[in-house]
């Protein structure tokens, strides 16, 4: 039996400790907690990676303080365009979304791709009719607002700059003009099948249309019982430049590197060449788990089957 066993993120960035509210802290903490311990209940319970991993970026996306579903940021035009992915590392196959704008959880829209269609990722208003017709929730596009993001956006129009970030509000332990918004899960099930899942409500400021790597299989995320589950967060364009997902596998598979050594040179060496930030969270199929990002933080957590969680957001933790 496997040592099952989840990992989650929240996104990457820069810390500003002065800034730092503890209330906010204790906020983001308590959050990843809580979410890290359904999935540890979902693997316990002898369910499925793709379960796990499917609940806990369904729960992050309902928190807002975090940038997917409720609480994604603004697009330059002042609208809400989700993206949204998973893996199953079992059979390889993938469900995908992107640029949705009225379906509460696109995760769970990526979901019922992965498991009811042959395509592989619907973009849209495509990809909401097939959701709605496998009957999941559509909600009003003011539901993912929030006045902490309207304000973020107000700032990011001012400067006149795209913002990788996914918080406007002030005493966040992140930098809230350096953050890099994007939410994931991987996971390790007691069957040893691996999954992954990643979504998010894109840059602040974005053009309408713009899509990064969390909904593009190989970039933003990534499973092969294999090698390992691999979910991103950081530049988007770069993710997807350096195939970051992939590539960690593909280290693996090919050169012999164990995911500690994959994960630090996809995220210390190739990303950071093409002048990329943030990180990613893998596990593989022995129950390693590997968190490395070359930002100042990153919103984690992680807990095997019958442990205590761990949850940090700094680097020096």
């Amino acid at each position: 039996m496997a040592r099952a066993v989840i990992a989650i993120h929240g996104g990457a960035g820069a810390i500003t400790r002065a800034a730092m509210s503890t209330e906010k802290e204790q906020a983001y903490t308590d959050a990843l907690a809580a979410i890290v311990a359904s999935g540890q209940a979902i693997l316990a319970a002898g369910g499925s990676a793709l379960d796990a991993v499917t609940e806990a970026v369904r729960l992050l996306e309902e928190c807002p303080l975090f940038n997917a579903g409720k609480g994604a940021v603004f697009t330059h035009q002042g609208t809400h365009e989700l993206d949204a992915s998973m893996m199953d590392g079992r059979t390889l196959e993938v469900g995908a979304v992107a640029g949705v704008k009225h379906l509460r959880n696109p995760v769970l829209a990526a979901r019922a791709v992965l498991e009811n269609s042959p395509h592989a990722l619907f973009i849209g208003e495509g990809a909401e009719v097939f959701a709605e017709q496998h009957g999941l929730e559509k909600v009003a596009a003011d539901y993912f607002s929030t006045p902490e993001r309207f304000a973020q956006l107000q700032r990011a129009l001012g400067s006149e700059q795209a913002i990788l970030d996914h918080d406007g509000a002030a005493g966040d332990p992140l930098d809230a003009d350096r953050k890099l918004g994007t939410v994931g899960a991987v996971a390790l099930d007691r069957d040893g099948n691996l999954a992954a899942a990643t979504s998010t409500g894109g840059m602040t400021n974005k053009q309408a249309g713009r899509v990064g790597d969390s909904p593009i299989i190989g970039a933003g995320c990534y499973a092969s019982n294999h090698t390992a589950a691999v979910s991103c967060t950081g530049t988007g364009e770069v993710f997807m430049r350096s195939l970051a997902a992939y590539d960690l596998a593909a280290l693996m598979e090919y050169a012999g590197l164990s995911l500690q050594q994959a994960a630090d040179r996809v995220i210390m060496e190739k990303v950071l060449a093409l002048g990329g930030s943030g990180g990613l969270i893998a596990v593989d199929a022995q129950g390693n788990v590997a968190l490395p990002f070359n930002s100042e933080g990153m919103y984690r957590g992680y807990g095997y089957v019958g442990e205590p969680a761990v949850i940090n957001i700094y680097r020096e933790e």
